[in-house]
């Protein structure tokens, strides 16, 4: 089936009280437009088009890169007047579905209705059933049940305003009667503007029918057009999120208190307590405990591992078996080998941490390689940057690293070397040896501390 989707993102939001378009706030740590283009993907569209107006070098700049064709609404004359301006981009056979940039949470299993109709050469129709229907047109049925036509409220009866069936503007056509049905719009109404929604009374005169296809959950065909409404749509996007969470096998101990902002995949028997963000791509393996308060970015966590409160992993991978923090931040293209631990207020950037070697307190470990076993004392840093070049430290297996050093790169450390507690290492400690640079203790007997005067 060859399915070409046009994507409505011209309207500019003004509620938004935004310089952003509308369509490029984001649900779930992604632009809405983005999750219908998302959804256009999943039902296979070998075609997308983005009718962009107010904002669009915006939209386009950040879609860069996506699969899809331009088209612009230059003046705002309506829904109908809007796919029009997208439907020389598309040819008369195939199907078109129209979807909107600003209500980004619609499934693909609900539209493959719409879609399966419009093959029939049918009219698929999305609706929902509201309990207060103020706002939206109404779908109006004859006697048997079929669909007639939309009326927009504006210009509904007071008897079209007690329908409950509203439009959702979600629809799939023929492409070729499509083309037709939006040449012979008019915009004799109130707004003045060419409605998509008077193509259904078109389609009945061409004795076309009309599959009407109710959204089994009326937040699916919710749109955006104040900050209140985008926070209703995160809520509910989190909820479904955890929802789906739970379903894989993850322990959350508060679903309410759990974020999502990007894709999570996780192993059996993962728990994640309160007030965890997830952010771009993660991956999660097999029993892995995420304590509260962290926010874990773009990273990959082996089974077994143990992120204990108020972490942040950010761009790192994790090996089975590991602990990190409390309180430990692990920056881009940190590397922790199988049972390494990072413990309170450490920092690992661009490094690798071996198997079984641990960093315990207070350390900032960056641009270095730490082999098996290594033990790193509170508060030692390597002293990676010389204000215009970063150079590399090596710890090799066994090492021993006293407290409160500094390791001036670029430097290695041997062996099973030890370096002295409060030492500055810049050059190297050879194979099992002992790097001190301490000075030696003085000891003044009957020192008398300085008084205040007066």
């Amino acid at each position: 089936m060859n399915l070409s989707v046009v994507i409505l993102a011209a309207g500019k939001g003004k509620r938004m009280v935004s310089e952003l378009p509308k369509v490029l706030h984001p649900v779930g740590g992604k632009a809405m437009v983005e999750h219908v283009l998302e959804t256009a993907a999943q039902l296979g569209a070998q075609q997308r088009v983005v009718v962009y107006g107010h904002g669009g070098e915006q939209v386009q700049a950040a879609l860069a890169g996506q699969p899809v064709a331009w088209a612009e609404q230059a003046q705002q004359l309506g829904t109908g007047h809007a796919v029009a301006q997208a439907l020389p981009q598309v040819g008369d056979d195939g199907t078109v579905l129209v979807l909107y940039g600003d209500v980004p949470l619609v499934r693909p299993e609900t539209l493959i209705p719409l879609v399966e109709a419009a093959a029939r050469r049918e009219l698929g129709l999305l609706t929902v059933v509201l309990d207060d229907p103020i706002g939206y047109g109404r779908i109006v049925r004859d006697r048997v049940g079929h669909v007639r036509r939309i009326v927009e409220e504006k210009d509904a009866s007071a008897q079209e305003r007690h329908i409950r069936e509203v439009n959702t503007g979600i629809l799939a056509a023929p492409a070729g009667l499509l083309k037709k049905w939006l040449g012979n719009l008019n915009n004799d109404n109130v707004q003045g503007e060419y409605y998509l929604t008077d193509i259904i009374e078109m389609a009945g005169q061409d004795g076309i029918r009309v599959e009407a296809v109710a959204a089994p959950q009326p937040w699916e065909v919710e749109g955006v057009n104040n900050r209140r409404q985008l926070a209703r749509l995160e809520r509910l996007f989190q909820h479904r999120q955890a929802d789906e969470l739970m379903d894989r096998g993850a322990t959350l101990l508060d679903p309410e208190r759990v974020e999502v902002r990007g894709s999570l995949t996780t192993g059996k028997d993962v728990t994640i307590d309160v007030n965890v963000v997830f952010e771009g791509s993660v991956t999660l393996g097999d029993r892995v405990s995420i304590g509260p308060n962290c926010v874990i970015r773009n990273a990959e966590i082996g089974d077994d591992v143990e992120i204990l409160a108020f972490s942040h992993v950010d761009g790192a991978r994790v090996a089975s078996g590991c602990e990190v923090g409390p309180y430990a931040r692990l920056r881009p293209q940190a590397e922790l080998h199988p049972k390494a631990k990072v413990g309170n207020f450490v920092e690992i950037k661009k490094a690798v941490v071996g198997e079984g070697s641990k960093v315990n307190h207070l350390t900032y470990i960056g641009d270095a390689e730490i082999g098996r076993d290594v033990n790193v004392g509170a508060g030692t840093i390597t002293c990676n940057y010389d204000g215009a070049n970063k150079h590399k430290t090596i710890i090799d297996d066994g090492a021993f690293i006293g407290s409160n050093s500094a390791l001036v790169a670029p430097v290695r450390i041997g062996k099973n070397a030890t370096v002295g507690a409060g030492s500055a290492i810049a050059r190297e400690v050879p194979d099992g040896a002992l790097g001190l640079t301490r000075a030696p203790q003085k000891i003044v007997q009957d020192w008398l501390r300085p008084r205040k005067k007066g």
